[in-house]
């Protein structure tokens, strides 16, 4: 039997989920997204999984679409699934590759991200890479348009002028350079991208978990804002409508303080 085309691997509350078509360079074939988006989605049901992490078995993190694929020079690796069931356009209009869960999800890229494989990227929570990773747009060397957030996504995490650049030139980024521009947190050898992977993940998950996701969720709202009075705005009414005394946190300041009162009634 072939190997899965996404491996999914989850310790310590955290999954693992691995693109793994190596010898296609990870590109997207229909079986690989539809993998990607039951691995993703189930990851975010499991009460036993607080953070993922999505990576590509190397050499590559993802070459995007299966050009193969699509032109009908081999043929489709799946059936098509009927809406709501997979990757899809989103009613907002972005082509979602990942579902989207309450649960961050950190991309470790590996190698090279491209087109579509760029766009997986930058739909992931933020992002650390390898010094072996690579990123480019290259819709406009193919002659097509990207529909799965490349300029917009892009545009919030270089700024738009560099995303033009990157979009009407079609030029790499190394690994250093996305970092300058901001567009991964963390450049870390290749043997160190999953312990660091690893151990942002497991700093997420040392914390309320209820606090992580609602937090989540309010960056979520701030990227739709169309001004900064508004941007306030949403970050005060979240502030004004948490309940304190839900948390983990809160649950052991009122138990320290009920110990501390009986001793001093002691």
């Amino acid at each position: 039997m072939p190997e899965p085309v996404v491996l999914v691997d989850i310790e310590e509350r955290v999954a693992t989920v691995t693109l793994n078509r190596p010898e296609a360079r990870n590109a997207l074939s229909r079986e690989l997204t539809q993998a990607l988006w039951d691995a993703v989605t189930a990851a975010g049901r499991d009460t036993d999984v607080d953070a993922v992490i999505l990576t590509g078995a190397d050499p590559a993190f993802c070459a995007g679409v299966d050009l193969k694929e699509v032109s009908g020079e081999i043929p489709a690796t799946a059936a098509p699934r009927a809406s709501g069931q997979g990757p899809e356009r989103d009613s907002n209009g972005l082509y979602r590759f990942l579902p989207v869960i309450g649960k961050p999800v950190i991309g470790a890229v590996n190698g090279v991200a491209v087109t579509g494989g760029l766009e997986v990227a930058l739909q992931c929570t933020f992002l650390v890479a390898s010094e072996r990773a690579r990123f480019a747009d290259t819709h406009a060397r193919l002659g097509i348009m990207p529909g799965g957030g490349a300029t917009v996504l892009l545009a919030q995490s270089v700024g738009l002028r560099r995303a033009v650049e990157m979009s009407l030139t079609g030029n790499f980024l190394t690994a250093d350079e996305a970092l300058d521009f901001g567009l991964v947190n963390h450049v870390v050898p290749h043997q160190e991208l999953l312990p660091c992977a690893r151990r942002l993940a497991a700093d997420i998950v040392s914390n309320d978990q209820r606090g992580v996701r609602r937090l989540l969720r309010h960056y979520r709202q701030l990227a739709n804002t169309a001004t900064l009075d508004e941007a306030h705005h949403i970050e005060g009414v979240m502030a004004e409508t948490w309940q304190p005394g839900t948390s983990q946190v809160a649950a052991r300041r009122r138990e320290v303080t009920a110990r501390g009162r009986a001793q001093t009634r002691a």
